[in-house]
């Protein structure tokens, strides 16, 4: 059985990550554990990283966690497992965060975590509630999903890469940031698949049979 593996740093809403990842696997094989041990996190058949909250905070929290790193880099760098981050989770893929200072990212997607342009006093940051996805390209983490769907956000940074071509859906608030990014078999969603209902589950179900 396919093992994967919600890794637990002390960050992100892990409770309804693990119910959604439960719901899709349940006809797919897959055994879904949640662990930051880095023994098992470097053995995963694919890992999820979940985040909620300001970037330096949950870089360092991931960084306290003796050898998790470097487990994951062995499981996603040296064996290739397929890799997913939600929210912050997503973002920590990136080279800098630019919140409350500067922090060095994981640095597996170019590019920095920026603040959302205010672009007219109307517009509200945090950004909180559904808004509709266009796909730059095609990708089998996003094949369910059709053009126009909508998903849930929740955050007030994002990360802007630096090669557009790593950017696989696109979302408008303020002005057009990256939804979701992917390079070789690392994937990121800045929204929540966990609370996009059917449209998540379906996102979350194409990550468990993505083959890279």
């Amino acid at each position: 059985m396919s093992k994967v593996v919600l890794i637990d740093y002390g960050s992100g809403n892990l409770r309804s990550a693990e119910k959604a990842l439960a719901r899709a696997a349940a006809d797919k094989g897959c055994e879904v554990v949640v662990s930051a041990e880095p023994e098992v996190v470097a053995s995963a058949d694919r890992l999820v990283l979940p985040g909620v909250g300001a970037f330096a905070h949950c870089m360092s929290l991931l960084q306290g966690k003796t050898g998790l790193i470097e487990a994951m880099t062995e499981a996603v760098k040296d064996r290739g497992a397929p890799f997913m981050g939600i929210c912050v989770g997503m973002q920590l893929l990136g080279d800098r965060g630019l919140e409350f200072g500067v922090t060095p990212g994981l640095g597996w997607i170019a590019g920095d975590v920026k603040k959302i342009e205010r672009t007219s006093a109307e517009l509200k940051v945090p950004h909180m509630g559904w808004n509709a996805l266009t796909k730059s390209r095609e990708h089998p983490v996003t094949a369910s999903i059709p053009e126009g769907g909508h998903v849930y956000f929740t955050h007030s940074y994002i990360l802007d890469a630096k090669d557009p071509s790593d950017v696989i859906a696109w979302t408008d608030h303020g002005g057009r940031f990256a939804a979701a990014v992917a390079r070789d078999n690392v994937a990121g969603m800045q929204f929540h698949p966990e609370k996009s209902q059917a449209l998540g589950l379906r996102l979350l179900g194409d990550f468990l049979e993505w083959r890279p």
